[in-house]
């Protein structure tokens, strides 16, 4: 994934979600709705976690060092954890608590009409931050499902920024739910239930990304489809006959390690052995641009003992 797509949408969203916060707060301070303050949070939640992606690119540009020899392309999945962890503790945990203590406590809303315009223009908003994200993310997807994407993408922030848009338009569709309901059965009940959905929404969608970019941040290796091109480029059919051992890791989103252990064609000297390594590894980034680091060991290939 080229940086510059994902940036697109992170800022997109960044941009709605600070206005949308904004006239969120105002509103909830007007009419005194439990699940408009919790969207609330929830917009200031989502505006701190694209500024967290953009700081998360920006670190993940520094040069190697004697310290990080591969580079710092991992602060992308690191910053993304933090965003799944901030969703849940900011957004999530807010929610739960300002819901049951709506339903424990009744308060009246005061002028709901105001609620709802503020909601709709929100989801306006919001559907031009979520259209961004799928346009940007459409060419990466391919023919693949969006869950699939979500799944197996080992670029981050679309990913995190199409749930956290998911996850803000089905929000205010509770908050609508609830302040509407309220207006018209004159009961604040449901506005405290409208909160405590987007909470367990919220908590769904950051459990969800928790797991993913933990395990992008512990190290994914190569796509299946990546792992095929790269052993089919490996070998060459004369001089080297086959993939002994090959293990791949993803050191940042654009970039894949790549080590193999090679069974060559008994008799090679040294020099042919050189240049049909050299010749592999520009076969292997042909094929697969993201794998800039390759380390391929000479081997004899020894059949397994039965």
């Amino acid at each position: 994934m080229s940086a510059g797509g994902g940036k697109k949408a992170i800022i997109a969203a960044l941009t709605a979600n600070a206005g949308i916060a904004v006239a969120k707060f105002v509103g909830a301070a007007i009419t005194g709705s439990a699940s408009m303050l919790a969207e609330a949070v929830h917009s200031v939640a989502d505006t701190s976690n694209q500024g967290l992606l953009l700081f998360g690119q920006k670190r993940a540009e520094k040069e190697a060092d004697q310290l990080h020899p591969f580079g710092y392309g991992r602060n992308r999945y690191f910053y993304s954890f933090i965003v799944a962890l901030v969703l849940f503790t900011l957004g999530s945990i807010y929610a739960l608590y300002e819901g049951i203590h709506k339903v424990q406590h009744h308060e009246e809303l005061k002028s709901p009409i105001v609620a709802i315009v503020i909601l709709v223009i929100a989801i306006g908003l919001e559907t031009y931050s979520f259209m961004t994200a799928v346009k940007e993310s459409r060419p990466l997807k391919g023919t693949s499902s969006w869950w699939r994407f979500i799944k197996t993408s080992r670029s981050p922030e679309l990913p995190v920024v199409l749930l956290e848009d998911t996850g803000a338009l089905i929000g205010l569709v509770f908050a609508l739910f609830g302040v509407g309901l309220t207006m018209l059965t004159g009961d604040p009940v449901w506005d405290a239930i409208g909160t405590l959905a987007i909470g367990a929404l919220l908590g769904v969608i950051a459990v969800i990304l928790i797991i993913e970019m933990q395990s992008l941040l512990i190290g994914e290796g190569a796509t299946p489809e990546e792992d095929v091109e790269i052993r089919s480029n490996l070998v060459d059919g004369h001089r080297i006959e086959r993939v002994i051992h090959l293990k791949t890791q993803y050191l940042g989103p654009e970039e894949i390690l790549v080590a193999a252990k090679l069974a060559f064609t008994p008799g090679l000297d040294i020099g042919q052995i050189a240049n049909a390594i050299d010749e592999a590894e520009s076969r292997v980034r042909a094929a697969v641009p993201a794998a800039r680091v390759i380390y391929l060991e000479p081997d004899l290939y020894r059949e397994p003992a039965n």
